[in-house]
């Protein structure tokens, strides 16, 4: 697949990822119901856009949420879902704590594990854990129930948050390591516990749990870059291609390769590369894979849906 992309020499380079020896091994991970999907629940979010005033008038060619808000770690930091399908709750959660340091300056992880394992039923769209869900309901649930605070995988122990994610991250691209060791063959499954896993964490699980004020959708390019230049960053999901896994540098684009799934993402900004238009995405399978855990998509194309479904959270 990564010999095809670069011998038609498009605008993205690939790499063969040591990770993944099959696709299926991909499929795991894609654990969003895009629209479409028999599962996938509208829940009739007000759309910012619609109004045509709600568009800025000063959309700059180039825009990153992690230089323009620099005092938010959290917009760089690179998560890692390991061997279960909750990128839908990683794209909601890092919209919400991104959106939340704009908005605030308090710049804080929240726990993709709580999203994960009790985002779930009739107020979360039926979501399911690491066999799927929407970052749209995500969203909306933090609305209404909140989230808490929670780190990574490498956070257990130290008591500095109530809920760090509890899947060890594992090597999704490059050779086995230490600090990343091969994915397990099976898919991990999460639970709903209400309370903190750190017992020396100071505050209580209901005392620790924060709320966003509403969440959104957008239907434009220009209403998208509105909100992420001026509430942070957004939610957004992907038809993830067999091509996808191996990219590695430049402005992304369907090459080659069946669907896999749903893939959900986290959109932190845009620009220009080589008079490509793109995207800048934050994926969830650590810092190893792609450029340092991101990746470029074409933009203004709705390039594999990208555009489709998109969700943001005020405060």
């Amino acid at each position: 697949m990564a010999q095809t992309v670069n011998r038609l020499q498009g605008s993205w380079t690939a790499e063969a990822p040591s990770r993944f020896s099959h696709v299926d091994e991909v499929r795991q991970l894609c654990g969003t119901w895009t629209k479409g999907h028999a599962k996938h629940v509208d829940h009739k979010l007000e759309v910012m856009d619609s109004d045509p005033s709600y568009i800025a008038t000063d959309i700059p060619s180039s825009f990153d949420a992690r230089t323009h808000w620099s005092n938010c770690s959290t917009i760089a930091t690179v998560r890692d879902q390991s061997a279960c399908g909750s990128c839908w709750a990683f794209g909601s959660t890092e919209a919400f704590e991104d959106s939340r340091c704009a908005a605030t300056g308090e710049d804080i992880l929240f726990s993709t594990y709580d999203t994960a394992g009790c985002c779930s039923g009739l107020m979360c769209g039926f979501s399911q854990g690491c066999n799927g869900g929407q970052p749209s309901s995500a969203l909306r649930w933090m609305t209404r129930t909140g989230v808490v605070t929670g780190g990574s995988y490498f956070d257990i122990g130290k008591g500095s948050s109530c809920k760090p994610y509890e899947f060890q991250p594992c090597a999704h691209h490059v050779p086995a390591t230490s600090k990343y060791p091969k994915c397990p063959d099976d898919e991990y499954s999460t639970d709903c516990k209400a309370g903190c896993s750190e017992s020396s964490y100071s505050k209580s699980y209901a005392a620790d749990k924060t709320k966003a004020a509403q969440s959104f959708s957008l239907q434009s390019v220009e209403g998208m870059q509105t909100a992420i230049m001026t509430t942070g960053p957004l939610a957004v999901a992907f038809t993830v291609y067999a091509d996808f896994p191996t990219y590695k540098s430049g402005v992304y684009t369907h090459t080659s390769g069946e669907a896999l799934g749903g893939h959900a993402v986290e959109m932190v900004g845009w620009g220009t590369e080589d008079g490509n238009d793109y995207w800048l995405i934050k994926n969830s399978w650590n810092e190893q894979w792609g450029d340092g855990g991101f990746f470029k998509i074409a933009r203004g194309t709705d390039e594999c849906g990208i555009e489709d479904d998109v969700t943001g959270v005020k405060f």
